[in-house]
C-alpha cells in the first residue's frame, strides 16, 4: 500500500504497511482500486454529458465512493469489494448508454474503461498497479493528488447535502471532468495547478449548497449554551457529521427513554433550532475523534457513526458490540444500518432496542459550553462588532479551524489559544476547537473569545463572516481586514476548505502540525510564493509574526 492522505501518515512521508489510521493494506489498495474505476466511469460520463445525457445513479455512485475512501470513514473490506463490482456493472452500463445514442468510444481510453477482473484476486493485482505512485513524475502525483483530495472533501459536502434533498448538477461535472484530468498525462503543471484551484471555486460552491441544505432543513444556528453531563436514562451517542440521520434518530428514540448525545462532530447538531424541541436531547458528550476509545468506554450505551472519524477499537475495548455505523462508514465487525429506500427513513429500531438495554452514561464532566456562532447569528451581531473593532476592545480575528488529531504537536493549538492576548477573538469551525474551546477565555464587551460557527462542514460561515466583515469595514480585500490565519488539518475535508480559501484569494495561511506530506517541494514552493502559506513554528513565534509584535 501506500496513502499519504492524512497529516499522521507516518514519518509524514506516507503509510506503507498499514495506515496510522488503522486501515489495512488490503482496504488501501481496494480504495485505490475504487477511486481507478471512478476515474473510468467518469471518463465515460463527460462524453454523455456533451450530448445532453445526465445519469443521476452514476453522479450519486461516485460522490458516495469518493467519500468512503476519506481518512477514518470505512474500513470494511466486503463493502469496497462490492462496489468495485457495482462500479464495473455500472461502467458498462454507461458504456452501452453511448454507444446507443450514436457516441464513440474510441477516445475513451483510459484503462478503467477496459479493466473487467471480478475476483478478489484480480482485484488486489490491479490495484497495486493503479495507486497514487503508478505516477511517476513527483510534481505532477502531487498536484494530482492535490485535487483528487480537494474532491474527496467535496464529495462529503455533496453527500450530506444530497441526504436533505439538495443538488448542484454543476458539482458532479466538476468532479467528473476533475477526475479525468487527473489521468492526462498531457496537461501541463501550470494547467494542473489551475485545475486544484478550479477545484476550490467548486469547493466554495458545494459548501454554500449544503449551508443552504442544512439551514432551510433545521433554521440558522442560534447562540446555545450546551449541556455537558448526563441524566440517568439510557443513550446513543451520535458521532460523525450527517444532520438528516440526526434528525430521523431524534423522531425515533422520542418517547422510547433513551437520551441522545452528540459527540465530537457532532457538537453543533445542538445549535439548530429544529433539534431543541427534544427533550430526550441532552447535549453533547467527551471530546473530540480520537478520544473515542476512552469516551465509548464511558458512554455505556449505543453508539451511532454517521460518517468518518472511526478509530479502530482497541482489542481490550468492550464498546466494540454496541458501535453501529451508517452511510459512508463502516468497519468489520460493527453492525450497518442500511441507507433509505423509497424515500423512507432509514430504520435505527434496532439500536434503539440494544441502548434501551444499556446502562446510563458515566459522568466525565459536567457544566455548560456555548456555541451556534455561524454566519447569520455573527451577522446579526455585526454592528457590535465592528464597533468593537473601531474602539480597539477588538484588536485581530484568529481563525483557528480545522481538525483535531492525536500528535503531541497538537498542543500548540492549546497553548496558542492561552497566550493568544485579550483583545483577540478566535473563530472557529471543526474538531480543531475541542483544544481550547472549553478553556476559561472569558469575553470582550459581552462576545465570547471563541466563537463557534459549526462542523468542518460548517466552514463556509467562517468565509461569510470575512466577507460581511470586508463590506462592513469597505475593503476591497479580504486580507486588510484584521483576520489571521491557523489552521490546524487532517484530512481531505480539510483539504478543499484550504482549496477554497485559496480561491478566494485568502494569502498568508498558517498551517500545521505539519505541511501535506503529498505536496511536493516544487508544488509546496508554488503555494509560499503565490499564497504566503507557512508551516506553524513555534507559539511565542508566530504570535509575534501575527500580532506584530
Amino acid at each position: 500500500m501506500f496513502c499519504y492522505q492524512c497529516q499522521e501518515t507516518s514519518k509524514n512521508q506516507g503509510c506503507t504497511v498499514v495506515g496510522v489510521c488503522g486501515k489495512t493494506a488490503d482496504v488501501a489498495n481496494l480504495q485505490d482500486l475504487l477511486l481507478y474505476l471512478c476515474k473510468g466511469i467518469s471518463h465515460i460520463t463527460v462524453r454523455l454529458r456533451e450530448k445532453g445525457v445526465e445519469l443521476p445513479e452514476i453522479n450519486k455512485f461516485v460522490v458516495d465512493s469518493m467519500f468512503m475512501t476519506i481518512t477514518n470513514a470505512n474500513f470494511d473490506k466486503s463493502r469496497f469489494i462490492t462496489r468495485i463490482r457495482i462500479a464495473q456493472e455500472l461502467r458498462d452500463s454507461a458504456k452501452a448508454h453511448l454507444l446507443s445514442i450514436g457516441g464513440n468510444l474510441d477516445d475513451v481510453t483510459f484503462d478503467g474503461i477496459s479493466w473487467s477482473g471480478e475476483t478478489e484476486m484480480e482485484m488486489a493485482t490491479k490495484a497495486v498497479e493503479v495507486g497514487i505512485l503508478a505516477t511517476e513524475n513527483e510534481d505532477v502525483r502531487s498536484l494530482r493528488e492535490l485535487t483528487i483530495y480537494g474532491l474527496k472533501g467535496m464529495a462529503a459536502y455533496a453527500e450530506h447535502a444530497y441526504n436533505l434533498g439538495y443538488e448542484d448538477g454543476e458539482i458532479y461535472a466538476f468532479m467528473q471532468r476533475a477526475l479525468v484530468a487527473t489521468t492526462n498525462d498531457g496537461l501541463s503543471a501550470d494547467e494542473l495547478t489551475a485545475l486544484v484551484l478550479e477545484t476550490g471555486k467548486f469547493g466554495v460552491q458545494v459548501m454554500a449548497l449544503l449551508d443552504k441544505a442544512n439551514t432551510s432543513s433545521y433554521g440558522h444556528p442560534e447562540i446555545t449554551k450546551v449541556n455537558l453531563g448526563v441524566r440517568n436514562n439510557p443513550g446513543i451517542l451520535i458521532s460523525g457529521h450527517d444532520l438528516k440521520d440526526m434528525e430521523e434518530l431524534l423522531k425515533q428514540t422520542e418517547g422510547t427513554g433513551v437520551d441522545v448525545y452528540t459527540h465530537s462532530e457532532m457538537l453543533p447538531a445542538n445549535y439548530y433550532p429544529k433539534f431543541k424541541k427534544y427533550e430526550h436531547f441532552v447535549g453533547n458528550y467527551g471530546s473530540s475523534w480520537w478520544h473515542q476509545i476512552e469516551d465509548f468506554e464511558n458512554f455505556n450505551g449505543v453508539v451511532l457513526f454517521t460518517t468518518n472519524c472511526i478509530v479502530p477499537p482497541r482489542k481490550t475495548s468492550t464498546y466494540a458490540d454496541r458501535v453501529y455505523t451508517t452511510g459512508a462508514s463502516g468497519f468489520e465487525g460493527f453492525k450497518h444500518i442500511e441507507d433509505r429506500k423509497n424515500g423512507q427513513p432509514k430504520d435505527f429500531s434496532a439500536l434503539i432496542e440494544h441502548a434501551k438495554k444499556c446502562l446510563p452514561p458515566k459522568e466525565v464532566e459536567t457544566g455548560e459550553i456555548i456555541g451556534g456562532f455561524a454566519h447569520n447569528q455573527v451577522i446579526a451581531l455585526a454592528d457590535k462588532v465592528v464597533e468593537a473593532v473601531k474602539s480597539g476592545a477588538i484588536r485581530k480575528f484568529f481563525v483557528m479551524g480545522g481538525c483535531d488529531g492525536r500528535m503531541k504537536g497538537r498542543n500548540y493549538y492549546t497553548e496558542f489559544a492561552e497566550k493568544l492576548p485579550h483583545d483577540t477573538v478566535i473563530l472557529t469551525a471543526g474538531c480543531a476547537k475541542y483544544r481550547y474551546n472549553k478553556l476559561p477565555l472569558g469575553d470582550i464587551n459581552g462576545i465570547p473569545r471563541v466563537l463557534d460557527a459549526g462542523q468542518c462542514n460548517d466552514s463556509y460561515s467562517l468565509v461569510k463572516i470575512a466577507l460581511a466583515l470586508k463590506e462592513a469595514f469597505g475593503l476591497e480585500d479580504l486580507n486588510d481586514l484584521p483576520i489571521a490565519y491557523n489552521i490546524a488539518w487532517y484530512e481531505q475535508k480539510a483539504v478543499i476548505v484550504l482549496l477554497a480559501l485559496l480561491h478566494l484569494g485568502v494569502k498568508n495561511i498558517h498551517l500545521g502540525p505539519t505541511l501535506p506530506a503529498f505536496l511536493s517541494p516544487n508544488v509546496a514552493n508554488v503555494l509560499v510564493n503565490a499564497f504566503g502559506i507557512a508551516p506553524i513554528t513555534e507559539v511565542d513565534e508566530d504570535l509575534r509574526h501575527f500580532l506584530g509584535a
